[in-house]
């Protein structure tokens, strides 16, 4: 997948003006682009000039929920000191997630609250916090995907019960995030879980998608932001992992800063992808050669 979407960057001196589109609604299942026929290269000047199939959509949130600033700490603690007791998990706990908004959004289709998720590591200040925003029904999917896949290892991990009513009220809306909060770390501290498609792809798959879209409309602004959301994504979920995902986010870094005259900054992303493929068993051929090239360009207008 990555390296068709290598297959975009091509050297150009025009901006693409057009706008995102009308919008449209987010499939259940975030896919990215396929296009095998653009030709690779990453030096030069990089754009993406294929259409996208879609754009952002509005948010139109109201009603969020402010929460206790004593309580995510003592659920911390005390998740801590359960899985502490416990003899079944693998790894250590490295990350914690915290539900710290809850908005409640009206459309013309339905009325939803969207949560707000950050992943920050445990016990230590985390200067770049990553965070996605889901749906209660997102993370059902997700519980019911892993449970399918994974039965054995989902056997004893809870998760909250629909409700028919009251499903809005502030006191539901606050257990459900702590209960969020639980199943994710839970799944998290379990390695099988944790690096499984269907558990890596619920946390980055939309934003790539996204990005994708808004780098090859020339929107670079817009897409920057969330090239760098999934990058810190994957610095947390799987940090030495050189996997097509991988290394297509930070083409998207590179594509972007270069194109928004941060050289600097697309030469150090540039640099990062050619350690990461040097670092790994299986390199990709295709990647190493177009950033390596991308890499002499941008270290050589920059004055390294």
């Amino acid at each position: 997948m990555a390296s068709k979407f290598l297959k975009r960057l091509r050297p150009s001196t025009l901006k693409d003006q057009r706008g995102p589109g009308p919008p449209e609604e987010p499939p259940e299942t975030a896919e990215l682009v396929d296009d095998p026929d653009m030709a690779v290269r990453l030096s030069g000047t990089l754009s993406l000039s294929e259409d996208s199939l879609g754009s952002e959509e509005s948010d139109g949130t109201e009603g969020r929920l402010l929460e206790e600033p004593n309580a995510r700490p003592l659920l911390t603690q005390q998740l801590r000191e359960m899985w502490a007791n416990t003899q079944d998990h693998s790894v250590p706990i490295r990350l914690t997630f915290e539900v710290t908004e809850a908005n409640i959004v009206r459309d013309i289709h339905a009325k939803y609250v969207m949560y707000t998720i950050y992943l920050v590591h445990s016990g230590q200040y985390d200067p770049s916090p990553a965070f996605i925003t889901c749906r209660y029904s997102d993370l059902e999917r997700l519980r019911k995907s892993l449970r399918s896949r994974y039965p054995e290892e989902m056997n004893n991990v809870s998760f909250p019960r629909k409700r028919l009513h009251k499903n809005f009220t502030a006191e539901t809306i606050a257990k459900r995030s702590r209960a969020f909060e639980q199943f994710l770390c839970h799944v998290s501290s379990l390695p099988t879980l944790r690096y499984s498609p269907q558990f890596l792809g619920f946390f980055y798959l939309s934003d790539m998608q996204k990005a994708q879209q808004f780098t090859c409309t020339g929107l670079y602004n817009l897409a920057l932001p969330k090239w760098t959301n999934c990058w810190r994504l994957h610095e947390k979920l799987c940090p030495t992992w050189a996997s097509t995902h991988r290394l297509t986010v930070l083409a998207g870094l590179v594509v972007c800063h270069q194109e928004l005259d941060a050289l600097a900054d697309a030469q150090a992303y540039s640099e990062q992808a050619v350690a990461l493929q040097q670092d790994s068993q299986e390199q990709n051929m295709t990647f190493l050669i177009a950033f390596l090239q991308a890499h002499i360009q941008l270290s050589w207008r920059v004055g390294r």
